[in-house]
C-alpha cells in the first residue's frame, strides 16, 4: 500500500501504529484510551507547529477516528487494531504489559514515495516496524530518531507478555550507524551496549522523575527533570521523544532539546491517555524553546 505526501519545508515523517490501551489497576479496568507512541508524539509536533506525515495502521474496529482526524491512519480491512493491556498494582510501581492483538506491520511500500523528509521518527510499539522499513526511513529522511522499544520488544506466544531481546539480537543493529538519535528507557538501556552504541549515534536514556542522560562519542551529560505529579506513566517516554526531536529540528542544542523533552514528559505523566495540552502549557513549551534558541544564538555571537 502506497501513500503520497506533498513535500513541505522541514516536514517530518512519523511511523508507528496507533493502538487501543486498556489500563488495569489492582485487577480492575481503570481506563481505556487511544495509545501508541505516534498518538502522543503527534500532539507535541502539532503544538510546536512542526508539519509531518503519519504512517500508522489500524483495523476497522479503530475507535478513535475523531481523535486522529488530523493524522488519519491506514485502515486494514482484514486486520484489527493493536490492543495492549497494561497492569498496575498498588504495591508494584512497574507495569506488566501484554499485547493482546497485533495489527499489520508497516512495510517500506507503505511509506510516501518520491518525497524527502527533514526528519523521521520510528516509534513502533507492537513490533510493527520491520528492519527494511527503518532502512527505507533512513533513505528518505535527513535525520532519524528511533525509539528502541520498537526494535527490541518481543511478545509471549500465549499471552502476548512484553519482553525484550538485546539490540544485537534484534535484526536492527546494522542500521545503527545511520540513526541520528536512539532513545531508550532506563530498563530498555540494559538491552543495549550503550558504550558501543554511542560510537555510532547519540543515545538518550530516560530516567523518569530523575530526568535523562545523553551519551555521544564525545561525552555524556545528565539533563535535569521537571517536577510532576504522576498519575499514569504511559506515554511519558513518547512525549519526551516528541519534545526532544522537536527541539533538535528547531535548531536547539542537544542539552536544551533534552530539557524540552523532560518538560513534555513531565506533562504526560500527570494525565491518562494521549497528552492534552491547553494553551498555557503550549505557551510555556514554546517559551522554553525560544529561550533556549536565543541562548544558542547569543553563544554563537559571543564565540565569533
Amino acid at each position: 500500500m502506497v501513500t503520497d505526501s506533498i513535500a513541505t519545508p522541514r516536514r517530518g515523517l512519523l511511523v508507528g501504529n496507533y493502538c487501543h490501551d486498556v489500563l488495569h489497576r489492582d485487577g480492575r479496568i481503570s481506563a481505556e484510551t487511544l495509545g501508541g507512541a505516534a498518538s502522543f508524539i503527534s500532539v507535541i509536533l502539532d503544538a510546536l507547529s512542526l508539519p509531518f506525515h503519519t504512517v500508522s495502521k489500524v483495523g476497522p474496529d479503530f475507535a478513535y477516528a475523531a481523535a486522529t482526524s488530523s493524522h488519519p491512519p491506514l485502515t486494514m480491512p482484514t486486520s484489527r487494531t493493536t490492543l495492549f493491556h497494561a497492569h498496575f498494582g498498588s504495591g508494584n510501581p512497574d507495569r506488566l504489559l501484554n499485547r493482546v492483538i497485533s495489527c499489520d506491520p508497516i512495510r517500506p511500500d507503505d511509506l510516501p514515495v518520491q518525497t524527502r523528509f527533514a526528519f523521521g521518527l520510528a516509534v513502533g510499539v507492537g513490533g510493527e516496524i520491520l528492519p527494511e522499513t527503518l532502512e527505507k526511513m533512513l533513505e528518505i529522511c535527513d535525520t532519524v530518531f528511533v525509539d528502541i522499544q520498537g526494535l527490541i520488544r518481543r511478545f509471549g506466544p500465549s499471552d502476548g507478555r512484553v519482553s525484550h531481546v538485546t539490540l544485537n539480537e534484534s535484526g536492527f543493529l546494522h542500521l545503527l550507524p545511520r540513526v541520528a538519535f536512539l532513545k531508550a528507557s532506563a530498563d530498555e538501556a540494559s538491552f543495549i551496549d550503550v558504550e558501543e552504541a554511542r560510537r555510532w549515534c547519540c543515545v538518550v536514556v530516560t530516567h523518569g522523575k530523575d530526568g535523562c542522560e545523553v551519551f555521544s562519542e564525545n561525552g555524556a551529560f545528565r539533563a535535569a527533570p521537571c517536577k510532576a505529579y504522576q498519575v499514569d506513566p504511559t506515554g511519558a517516554g513518547d512525549c519526551f521523544l516528541g519534545g526532544f526531536a522537536a527541539g533538535i529540528v528547531r535548531g536547539l542544542s542537544v542539552p536544551d532539546a533534552a530539557l524540552l523533552g523532560n518538560f513534555f514528559g513531565s506533562l504526560a505523566v500527570a494525565q491518562v491517555g494521549p497528552l492534552k495540552l491547553d494553551s498555557n502549557m503550549v505557551q510555556v513549551g514554546k517559551m522554553k524553546e525560544k529561550e533556549r534558541g536565543r541562548k544558542k544564538q547569543k553563544e554563537k555571537e559571543e564565540g565569533k
